[in-house]
C-alpha cells in the first residue's frame, strides 16, 4: 500500500530505514482482521494488514553514506531489482521460458499473466522488457487491480493555512474531502465516537488532503477518529525480535482511499485510521525485514 523512508539518524545502524505497509484489498478480509488484531501474545494473529521494517547502517554496499538530497536533484545510485512483470511488487526471479524477457515472482502470477494475454504476445515474440523495473521510469505492470502510484509530499503540520499559501492547492477539493469525512461520521455509533470524529476532523482540517501523519517522538500519540476500538498499552504487541516495547510512528488516514479510486458502496474497502507501531529500539540482528504492528480502526458496519 505504501512505503515510508524514515531514517533514525541518532545511530549509524538506522541511517537507511524504510517501512512498508501491505494489505488485502478486500473489505471482508479487513473485517476479519479486526478480530485478529485483538489477539494477545503468544496466540498467533493472522493479519491482512502488515508492516515491515528494513534498515541498513551508514556504511553499506548498496546506498550512499550521505543523507539524500531533499531538492529532487539526487540520482539513483544504481539499477533496482528486477520486479515481477505482473504485480510489480516482488522480485522477479523467474523468467518466461518463451520470450525470456518477462519476469515473475511466482508461478501463480506467471499463469495469470499467460491467461491474460501474454500467451499471444509471447508467441508473437513481442518484447515486454519494459515491464521490468527500469530506474528511469515507473514500472509498467500487467495487472489491472493495482492501486495507482503516488509520491507523498512531506510537510510540517500547520494549524492555519491561508488560501494564498503556495501549498494550499490539493489533489482533491475541500468539498470532496468533506464528503468523505461526513460519510464516515454517519457510520459512527454513539455520541463519544462522533465527538472524537469532530475533534479529529478539526485537527486535520487545515490540510484535508493529507494521507499520512508521521511523528516518532517520545510519548507521541496518534489521532484517533473514534473513541471506541482504541488499543490499550497491553494490546500493542512487543517486538518479536528483541521483546522490547513498540512506539507509535505514523498513521494512515482514510483520505488515501480517494487517491486509490476506491468506490463508496457497502462492500468497498474502508477504514477510519491505520496506526503503525514500531520497535522503540529499532533493533537489528538477523533478517533483512522485521515485521512490526498495525492497529486498524474501521467505521461501524451496521
Amino acid at each position: 500500500m505504501l512505503q515510508v523512508y524514515a531514517p533514525l539518524t541518532e545511530t549509524d545502524s538506522t541511517f537507511h530505514r524504510t517501512l512498508f505497509v501491505f494489505m488485502c484489498q478486500s473489505m471482508a478480509c479487513l473485517l476479519q482482521d479486526q478480530h485478529q488484531q485483538w489477539k494477545r501474545h503468544p496466540e498467533p494473529a493472522l493479519r491482512s494488514v502488515k508492516a515491515f521494517r528494513c534498515q541498513m547502517p551508514r556504511l553499506n554496499s548498496f546506498y550512499s553514506s550521505e543523507p539524500p538530497e531533499k531538492d529532487g536533484t539526487a540520482r539513483p545510485s544504481g539499477d533496482g531489482a528486477l520486479l515481477c512483470s505482473w504485480c510489480g511488487t516482488w522480485r522477479g526471479d523467474k523468467v518466461c521460458s518463451g520470450c525470456k524477457t518477462v519476469r515473475y515472482c511466482s508461478e501463480k502470477h506467471q499463469a495469470v499473466h499467460w491467461r491474460s494475454g501474454h500467451k499471444k504476445q509471447c508467441l508473437s515474440n513481442i518484447s515486454l522488457s519494459e515491464s521490468s523495473c527500469i530506474v528511469a521510469n515507473l514500472p509498467k505492470v500487467a495487472s489491472k487491480s493495482l492501486w495507482p502510484e503516488y509520491e507523498i509530499s512531506s510537510e510540517d503540520e500547520c494549524f492555519e493555512i491561508s488560501n494564498d499559501h503556495p501549498h494550499s492547492t490539493s489533489l482533491v477539493s475541500t468539498s470532496q474531502s468533506d464528503e468523505t469525512f461526513n460519510s464516515l461520521l454517519d457510520a459512527f455509533e454513539g455520541d463519544e465516537d462522533k465527538k472524537s470524529w469532530a475533534s479529529f476532523q478539526e485537527r486535520i482540517s487545515c490540510a484535508p488532503e493529507q494521507v499520512l501523519r508521521y511523528c516518532r517522538y517520545p510519548k507521541a500519540k496518534p489521532l484517533w477518529p473514534m473513541s471506541s476500538g482504541q488499543p490499550s498499552e497491553s494490546d500493542i504487541r512487543r517486538c518479536s525480535y528483541c521483546s522490547g516495547s513498540r512506539v507509535f510512528e505514523f498513521q494512515i488516514l482514510p483520505q488515501l482511499l480517494y487517491y486509490f479510486n476506491v468506490g463508496n458502496d457497502a462492500n468497498s474497502l474502508d477504514w477510519a485510521t491505520m496506526v503503525v507501531y514500531t520497535c522503540e529500539a529499532s533493533c537489528g540482528g538477523s533478517g533483512a525485514y522485521k515485521e512490526e504492528f498495525v492497529w486498524v480502526q474501521v467505521p461501524s458496519q451496521s
